[in-house]
């Protein structure tokens, strides 16, 4: 790139963009980082400057009464960044703004703009990848800074702000101090709880089925194949999606099998004889999955990769700065024409001819409000960089890998192969009896019936570069069984034939990955704000993982519990999606943000009951120990959620620590007896420490069992050094 003939200063908002920019500007610019916002709403009353601290406002910083204006005060860390900045500043002849192209980034860029107060001409550099080629075209075609993407950005940072700032302290009063709720953080939470509460509720049903290994000769390929029994008569098996949350069956005409009732009839058709009845062949074909945005990168990160949504954003960022992918913060899944001839270039070199469908696939996004201008997560350049050839590694290598591999698998041609279904019907050496574990009731036949299905790839197509990994252990239909050539009437040999035991199971916890995907059908938040969503929800005691899921602690039932009682709006998932919507209307310049903000905080005209102040100061009487039992059953116990951790107690006073780790559905009525028969206050001695003399007792605590030294009871109150603890779950001292 030539040299610049002025002297301009560029502002990015990491180091590390910083460094990478500066390496394609050259001579005559000067590249340097705001490292992330310059300045926010105020954290504390210490950042409240002085001429407004009498103000009653100051503590939220927005000035309700003064059309919701907000105070921003540049944070005590960034201020030597500021004066570094307005030095530079001092020396350029023109301000390029190249923060992040979208609302978060333009936001960052006024704020600059508002605090700096530059004499010299500005504008706005945007681009969506860090490539000489793409640095060159957005020094070329700069433009006015977005206010309105600005507008929408501060809007949502005041609802957010006033939603945790008033809602907040009713949590404090009434539930425990320092805990907090947030516009979307809480609804998240809700997600959780809601499941939690369906597992709480469900009755598991006991139920068997039974299959077949079938011998379709020595000819066959493969020769044995497996088929699952569907019919005894004209009843249907029950099978697992048959019984609701109740443990009851949901149809009619059914057959439950019971375990002992299965062996019965398995060996019954140990005897039988068998006979294709039909053999249907369909054939099929898969498109590409469409290139990654932000919260489908989040989730098969998850999937494939064991990645948190905060761990894939923050490598994603690493790569994207480094200019080896395309900015990842976006809802569209269009590839540039720039893209598509790189993609459609690497399927030829490394496929071949026969996976490179004859014209671009170009696709499009279903995300309301998807901004098209913005392209899928790629990699970047014109040309795409094999994984081998970046020299990258670790988890920077293992998500460049999979964005690679997605963005060329989704300009090859479809997979190809066929379906295959065959119904087998078996004819019994005699007439059997089958009770229904449901009714008792017997059904009676001398006949039954099987179905096996397979499906076979002829041609891999895009599958030769990408398989999408799916939730819960779910099946996918990217490979299943292989099954033999069979005809209709031919006839089959029972090797085999065994009843399986079942058990209902309750609706799987969200993992982040589907909770994520939650989130974006139900259109709450936006893919940046997912990851950040995810965070608090954990580190504010809400969530905790155990493996993969997501468990609610019984601070969130009790938190989620008064939201739906007395802010129940707030916590409505239409009514949150809809709040997206707005902010949208206001980034795309059709809704004004004082308007919403007013009716988010008054209420809409003619329904000013609906505004946040109306339900936060008339909140009425709140039961908070109500608020906080949690009966289990009909047993007599009940969960508390105490000031200092939760407990159980029974109707006759006695009562036991919860493990903070136990997840909510695990405090069935026998666990709950075997606390209470175990009470916080009993010590069970377990030896003695040979190094101190002191006996070491067993105890159960807030946080699970532990073990710890018992002092002499002449021993200070506060003896130093404290007497060793460990918790049961930790390894002892080295």
């Amino acid at each position: 790139m030539a040299p610049a003939t002025k002297r301009r200063l560029v502002i990015v908002e990491s180091p590390t963009k910083a460094v990478s920019l500066a390496k394609f500007l050259g001579a005559g610019y000067m590249v340097e980082s705001s490292r992330g916002h310059v300045r926010d709403l105020p954290t504390g009353a210490a950042e409240v400057p002085a001429k407004y601290k009498g103000e009653k406002w100051a503590r939220t910083g927005v000035n309700i009464e003064k059309d919701f204006e907000p105070l921003y005060v540049v944070a005590a860390d960034k201020k030597a960044t500021m004066r570094e900045l307005k030095a530079r500043l001092a020396g350029a002849d023109e301000l390029l703004l190249a923060t992040d192209e979208d609302r978060e980034g333009e936001a960052i860029a006024w704020h600059l703009l508002d605090e700096l107060k530059p004499k010299v001409p500005v504008k706005r550099m945007v681009f969506h990848e860090i490539t000489p080629e793409a640095i060159t075209l957005a020094v070329e075609n700069t433009r006015e800074l977005d206010t309105d993407l600005v507008d929408a950005q501060e809007t949502r940072r005041i609802l957010d702000r006033l939603y945790g700032y008033e809602v907040s302290p009713v949590l404090w009063k009434k539930v425990m101090p320092k805990l907090s709720a947030g516009r979307v953080q809480s609804v998240a939470t809700r997600l959780v709880v809601d499941r939690e509460r369906e597992r709480i509720a469900f009755q598991a049903a006991d139920y068997a089925d039974i299959e077949a290994t079938l011998d379709a000769g020595a000819e066959a390929d493969p020769p044995t194949f497996s088929a699952r029994l569907t019919h005894v008569g004209s009843h249907r098996i029950a099978t697992g999606r048959d019984f609701g949350a109740s443990g009851r069956l949901t149809g009619h005409s059914l057959l439950h099998l019971g375990l002992e009732a299965a062996e019965g009839l398995a060996a019954a058709l140990q005897q039988g004889t068998y006979a294709v009845g039909s053999v249907e062949s369909k054939s099929y074909t898969r498109r590409p999955y469409a290139p990654f945005r932000t919260t489908t990168l989040q989730q098969e990160a998850g999937r494939k990769l064991g990645f948190s949504a905060q761990r894939t954003m923050s490598v994603a960022q690493e790569l994207y700065e480094r200019g080896f992918i395309t900015y990842m913060r976006t809802d569209s899944v269009t590839l540039s024409k720039t893209a598509i001839t790189a993609a459609r270039a690497q399927v030829k070199a490394l496929f071949g001819g026969q996976y490179l469908p004859s014209q671009p696939r170009v696709y499009a996004s279903k995300v309301k409000n998807a901004q098209e201008a913005h392209e899928a997560i790629r990699p970047a350049g014109e040309n795409f960089r094999t994984p081998a050839e970046t020299g990258l590694n670790g988890d920077q290598f293992r998500l460049y890998e999979l964005i690679w591999k997605r963005t060329v698998a989704s300009q090859m041609k479809d997979a190809e192969g066929n379906t295959v279904s065959v119904k087998i019907g078996a004819t019994l050496p005699h007439r059997v009896k089958v009770a229904d574990a449901s009714t008792g009731e017997f059904v009676e036949s001398g006949r039954a019936s099987f179905a096996a299905s397979g499906r076979t790839i002829t041609f891999l197509g895009f599958l030769k570069a990408y398989v999408e990994s799916v939730d819960d252990d779910q099946a996918t239909d990217d490979s299943q069984a292989r099954l033999p050539e069979l005809a209709t009437g031919q006839s089959l040999v029972a090797e085999a034939v065994k009843a399986i035991a079942h058990q209902t199971r309750p609706p799987a916890r969200y993992t982040e990955p589907s909770l994520v995907a939650k989130l974006e059908e139900l259109e709450i938040g936006r893919p940046s704000t997912y990851a950040s969503i995810i965070r608090t929800i954990t580190s504010r005691d809400y969530v905790f993982k155990k493996g993969s899921a997501l468990v609610p602690t019984w601070l969130a039932f009790a938190v989620t519990r008064l939201l739906e009682e007395h802010f129940p709006k707030l916590v409505d998932y239409a009514f949150t999606a809809h709040m997206e919507e707005t902010l949208d209307e206001i980034a795309n310049g059709n809704a004004a943000r004082i308007a919403v903000l007013k009716d988010f905080y008054f209420g809409p005209e003619g329904a000013s009951h609906e505004g946040l102040n109306v339900l936060v100061n008339e909140l009425g009487e709140i039961d908070a120990r109500k608020l906080s039992t949690f009966p289990i059953a009909d047993s007599g116990i009940d969960v508390r959620v105490g000031r200092y951790g939760t407990y159980i107690e029974d109707a006759e006073g006695r009562r036991a620590n919860v493990d903070a780790e136990l997840p909510p559905d695990e405090l069935t009525v026998e666990h709950a007896g075997e606390l209470l028969s175990q009470p916080a206050t009993e010590e069970r001695e377990v030896g003695v420490d040979p190094d101190t003399g002191r006996a070491v007792v067993a105890k159960a605590g807030r946080f699970g069992p532990y073990v710890t030294e018992v002092l002499a009871e002449d021993a200070p109150s506060r003896p130093s050094p404290a007497p060793d603890r460990c918790s049961l779950r930790c390894r002892s001292k080295p």
